[in-house]
């Protein structure tokens, strides 16, 4: 149950955040958060019926109707751009249009047959001499491969081949440099003014037209072509070129006496998707135009397959995201429930938001901030829920804690009527809603219960929902609200960390398997589990170990795991040394 809120004097909140003495305040006891109110939401939002929630299909609008509805009931005002409403177009696929053509010196060829656009070119017409790049590499490490070293590129067309010598092969010396976006954006800085690809050997598919989110064109026009046709291009020597390159380590590059008109016309599809936005207003005649945001995105990953982020991309099945993020969701109609039945006790306004297309990279939230719909610089403080359904522990990891000076104190002295172990993390900047918020200079909150073997896979189902924790979880955050909520002063923003993602990809070889702790204030790498079937946990690694050492170097934190995972080869055996407990103990990890 929600504990009853007597408000009595709250003096020193914050430093210049002070409350004033108040009377009792009263709160309406019927309206609270329940299990059963919880597991009903997540129940029908990760219903095999809704298909996974993936933005602009019949499930995610029937999951908008949901939330609308209840919206509705519970007596929040609409606050989007249309109602409760706020559409913004999403990216669905893209088609080829009506004007794709491939000419050589007045010979056309035939789109899907021959040629096909690349995703991410350019629509652009061009027609221009021709160079032959070979692998399209300019290496200047170990390697030393220069394939723009004795040609001109400017101006031109650049036939390159895919892969590298062996192949697309993951051990090869040249892994790093294979990616087609790489090897274009090279071109592009050689000054090229149209990149042609072309298989290997032994291949001769088009690569499929297919959308991936967050693709952006490289400003050039970029074609694959079939190897008949770049045979014919290159006068019948396209396989002794690739097989002296294969053998000699070396360029093969030469300008071709032939031209080559062609046009590009890609035509992306898009759909309308609406964030759900309400409002409950406050009862203070100058605080009710400051807000407090509550957000939680309502998407996931449909179908799952190749581009989505499902991490069994082979597989077609229905994601049903329970956790991520119907959890979450969850948590926002239960609040929106029990906060405007009590909104008598608010001085501030709350604003409840249920965003869409947080999986295609914060889309949803994204258009809120650059297109908000209330007064940005008002909003005192955003709170996020992102997979809150799986605490195991009486564990919840609170991000944002560094966004403004008395956050942690705040939250223990909330937290003492609930109980949960608070693993806080300061940094303002996460991958979730809460990131499109903090990079505008306001103070967030993220609450998340922790990755997990079904996080992006069809098996992440009600069935394993924690709904007991859940429910914690959430009255912590109402009372959290509440005190918000009631404040003379807003909370001061403070800068806590980097406003963007980390550069932390690297092109790894191998994996431990191990899952990390976010939020974890260890120093090292503690981890949340280790896959039985994986490196670490054939080797005994298990939950609540610290990594400190791998390999005969020190290991910090989650940034230096990665920089010393991607240092090593497959078939070694490494030697790592652990924390577990007060113990120190070196493992032998087989790679």
């Amino acid at each position: 149950m929600i504990r009853i809120i007597n408000f009595i004097i709250l003096i020193s909140i914050f430093s210049g955040c002070t409350q004033r003495p108040e009377e009792s305040v009263n709160v309406n006891t019927n309206s609270k958060i329940t299990e059963v109110d919880l597991m009903n939401h997540i129940k029908y939002l990760a219903d095999d019926k809704r298909a996974g929630r993936y933005p602009g299909t019949v499930g995610s609008k029937e999951a908008v109707d949901y939330i609308v509805d209840h919206f509705r009931d519970y007596g929040l005002s609409p606050a989007g751009s249309n109602g409760y409403l706020q559409n913004f177009d999403f990216i669905t696929g893209i088609n080829l249009g009506e004007k794709n053509n491939f000419t050589v010196d007045e010979e056309r060829y035939q789109v899907n047959t021959d040629f096909i656009p690349l995703e991410f070119s350019a629509n652009q017409k061009l027609k221009a001499d021709i160079v032959f790049a070979g692998y399209g590499f300019a290496i200047d490490d170990s390697i030393k491969w220069n394939d723009y070293n004795n040609i001109k590129a400017e101006g031109k067309w650049v036939i390159i081949l895919r892969g590298g010598p062996g192949g697309d092969h993951p051990h090869s010396e040249f892994v790093g440099h294979l990616p087609l976006r790489k090897k274009a954006l090279l071109a592009r800085d050689q000054k090229a003014a149209g990149i042609i690809f072309v298989n290997q050997a032994g291949d001769d598919e088009l690569i499929a037209l297919k959308h991936s989110p967050n693709s952006t064109a490289v400003g050039i026009p970029v074609i694959h072509i079939s190897r008949n046709l770049a045979d014919k291009i290159l006068s019948g020597k396209l396989e002794d070129l690739q097989n002296a390159m294969d053998e000699k380590l070396a360029p093969q590059s030469f300008g071709v006496e032939k031209q080559i008109s062609a046009e590009v016309d890609l035509a992306k599809e898009t759909v309308s998707v609406p964030n759900v936005i309400g409002l409950i207003p406050g009862s203070d005649t100058v605080l009710k135009d400051e807000y407090i945001v509550i957000g939680a995105h309502f998407d996931h990953l449909g179908f799952g397959g190749e581009g989505t982020g499902s991490l069994t991309p082979d597989t077609n099945a229905i994601h049903n995201g329970a956790d991520d993020n119907a959890s979450g969701t969850a948590g926002v109609l239960e609040l929106a429930e029990t906060l405007s039945a009590n909104r008598s006790i608010l001085k501030r306004s709350v604003v409840l938001m249920a965003y869409n297309a947080e999986e295609e990279g914060l889309l949803g939230s994204k258009y809120f901030v650059n297109n908000p719909t209330i007064d940005l610089s008002n909003i005192s403080i955003m709170i996020n829920m992102d997979m809150i359904g799986r605490m195991s522990d009486g564990k919840v990891t609170v991000g944002g804690t560094g966004t403004s000076p008395n956050f942690e104190s705040i939250l223990n002295e909330e937290n003492k009527d609930h109980g949960l172990n608070l693993k806080m993390s300061q940094e303002g900047y996460g991958p979730s809603d809460h990131a499109s918020f903090y990079v505008n200079d306001i103070p967030v909150l993220f609450f998340f219960t922790g990755t997990h073997n079904d996080y992006h896979k069809p098996s992440d189902d009600w069935q394993l929902i924690n709904v007991a924790g859940e429910k914690q979880i959430v009255e912590l955050i109402y009372d959290v609200v509440v005190r918000f909520g009631r404040m003379d002063n807003r909370p001061t923003f403070t800068e806590a960390g980097p406003k963007e993602a980390r550069q932390t990809r690297r092109s790894f070889k191998v994996t431990f398997g191990v899952i990390p702790s976010y939020g974890s204030n260890a120093e090292g790498l503690e981890i949340d589990g280790a896959k039985k079937d994986g490196p670490a946990g054939k080797a005994g690694l298990q939950k609540g170990d610290i990594i400190i050492s791998i390999d005969g170097k020190p290991v910090k934190n989650i940034y230096d795991y990665m920089y010393r995972l991607a240092e090593l080869k497959p078939g070694r055996a490494v030697d790592i040394i652990i924390k577990r407990g007060e113990e120190e103990l070196t493992i032998k990890v087989n790679l």
